[in-house]
């Protein structure tokens, strides 16, 4: 059986201020090939370069990423608002629709930090553009040094920063053989409202949404808000989630032969 294709997202970016291009975490594309022993494909996150039904007929199976742009509020009939931004409306449009066909066709979705947003929005959810400001709850916001500048450190950025409880009895505790996790924390939106085939998986301690499945899918279809790309060659919680996108892909070769 030959090594399945993964489709990555791509994110707009832009060099020097003139030249526009489509980007991907190398994180990403090593968790992809490390663990999951899968070929990473980048798809960009344009409708006018990617034909959403051209690209799941080439893959096994999809990983939406990260990005450190916001979706844009009126995906969830929000306004928006400059302290908001970066907005990618072309990675929204890819993404949301990539979301709905996967799990329609039973193509394996893994949604880390952004993807898990785009999930729960492409079925009928909706966000909150800066979690923090909810009653209660901590900064789930990368570390920053005193003047405000990223913490230069990978080590620091990424450390395990609060405990996620899984639902008991859900996929995700079954599948990592635990109640409670600790992982990372590098984002600003979350989850407010789950959409309506949204099925909660694991919760911070603040209450924050951390993990997520779409019910009937009739494939793998979870999404965590951590960035579990960032170290599942050792980190074995992380390994877990990438092992089990890997078997789905794999079952579903199978399932084609």
């Amino acid at each position: 059986m030959r090594r399945p294709v993964v489709g990555v997202i791509g994110n707009a970016h832009r060099i020097e201020d003139r030249f526009t291009v489509q980007m991907v975490g190398e994180r990403n594309l090593r968790a992809i090939t490390d663990v999951v022993d899968a070929v990473p494909l980048m798809f960009a996150g344009s409708p006018e370069i990617t034909d959403v039904g051209a690209l799941l007929d080439v893959v096994d199976g999809v990983v939406l990423t990260g990005a450190r742009a916001n979706v844009h509020p009126t995906r969830f009939n929000c306004e928006p608002h400059i302290s908001h931004e970066p907005y990618d409306i072309h990675r929204d449009e890819v993404a949301l629709a990539v979301s709905e066909a996967c799990v329609a066709r039973g193509i394996p979705l893994f949604g880390i930090c952004r993807g898990l947003q785009e999930m729960n929005v492409a079925f009928g959810g909706s966000l909150h553009p800066e979690i923090r400001e909810l009653p209660g709850r901590i900064n789930h916001r990368m570390p920053r040094l005193d003047n405000g500048e990223i913490h230069p450190d990978p080590l620091v950025v990424f450390a395990d920063r609060h405990d996620v409880t899984l639902t008991p009895g859900g996929v995700l505790a079954q599948l990592l053989g635990c109640e409670t996790i600790r992982v990372n924390s590098l984002h600003g939106q979350g989850i407010l409202k789950p959409g309506e085939r949204v099925v909660i998986e694991g919760v911070a301690e603040d209450g924050t949404i951390e993990a997520i499945r779409i019910a009937d899918a009739p494939g793998f279809a979870l999404g965590v808000q951590w960035h579990a790309e960032y170290d599942p060659q050792r980190n074995p919680i992380n390994k877990k989630l990438f092992e089990a996108f890997g078997a789905a892909l794999r079952e579903r070769q199978r399932a084609a032969a």
